[in-house]
């Protein structure tokens, strides 16, 4: 694989020279630059990424971003701002940079990004990664109960999305499995997941701490009988507020997919509410993540 080569534009000498000799132990070729007009007068060296200082005297990081664009609109450019500087970053992001670093930047941060940089590069030949709202479930398509509602009428809702159905132009094979609560205004208030049910029928004192001896003993079989049948048919007029869990995490419809993997691992959560302009759209589920990636795999 061909050296990576990185335009470093910079107007502090030390910082470039310093940048420049970790990069290339790292495997980079490293072109420096100066400022903003020597950067646009070595882009015929033809840099596969871009480290573009935003504060810089004469042509500053923004109209160099403007002018290198103009030159190849494709070229891939990493801001790096100044600690504090929030808002000339997202002006940078708006311009077309790829992304930004705060200085100083940890240089394997840095690494990291030029090579994520320039395997990106030529993203605009690859098919549009899908966005969440790209893949969810509309949220006029997923089962949802109210509040004030029982357990009763919450199951038999539930029992209706295992019957196989359109959604998001994808057959429905294994059904919702869960069913989202609602208050009268259709705001997420709870799910319901068959996990709740199981839970819900669990004697306390299945759960009570024993005592020391008691770890040993097993129950009979005889202990188990009529338990379950029993346990569903108490609870079957309880108020769905008492036994549901909190509403799932939210995430942006216009997020990336792998944003939606990262949260609901790092949540622990199996679906995710999906908001569009600030109000519930849908529901994302690990399925739909699944589905996204049997697609692009095979």
């Amino acid at each position: 694989m061909s050296q990576i080569k990185v335009l470093m534009v910079d107007d502090e000498k030390r910082f470039r020279d310093t940048t420049k000799k970790i990069l290339n132990g790292k495997g980079f070729e490293t072109i420096l630059a100066d400022s903003g007009e020597d950067a646009l007068a070595k882009m015929d060296q033809a840099p596969d990424v871009v480290i573009l200082d935003i504060k810089m005297p004469g042509m500053d990081g923004h109209e160099t971003l403007a002018k290198i664009k103009e030159i190849n609109p494709h070229l891939p450019v990493i801001m790096l701002t100044g600690h504090g500087a929030m808002p000339s970053a997202k002006e940078a992001l708006a311009g077309g940079a790829f992304d930004y670093l705060s200085k100083p930047c940890d240089i394997n941060l840095l690494a990291e990004k030029i090579k994520e940089a320039h395997h990106l590069k030529d993203k605009n030949k690859l098919p549009r990664e899908r966005s969440v709202a790209d893949i969810m479930i509309p949220i006029a398509e997923y089962s949802t109960i109210r509040e004030d509602k029982s357990v009763k009428e919450a199951v038999i809702r539930l029992k209706r999305s295992f019957i196989t159905q359109m959604a998001t132009s994808r057959l429905m094979e294994t059904g919702h499995r869960s069913i989202l609560v609602v208050d009268s205004n259709e705001q997420v208030k709870g799910i319901l997941t068959i996990r709740d049910l199981m839970e819900m029928v669990m004697p306390g004192y299945l759960s009570a701490p024993k005592p020391s001896l008691a770890d040993s003993i097993e129950y009979s079989p005889m202990f188990w009988k009529g338990m379950f049948t029993m346990g569903i048919q108490q609870m079957g007029n309880t108020s769905l507020s008492q036994v549901m869990s909190p509403s799932p995490a939210s995430i942006d419809g216009q997020a990336n997919l792998m944003e939606a993997a990262y949260l609901m691992l790092e949540a622990n959560q199996r679906r995710l509410i999906v908001t569009i302009s600030g109000k519930t759209g849908g529901i994302i589920r690990e399925q739909e993540l699944f589905f996204e990636m049997e697609r692009l795999i095979i």
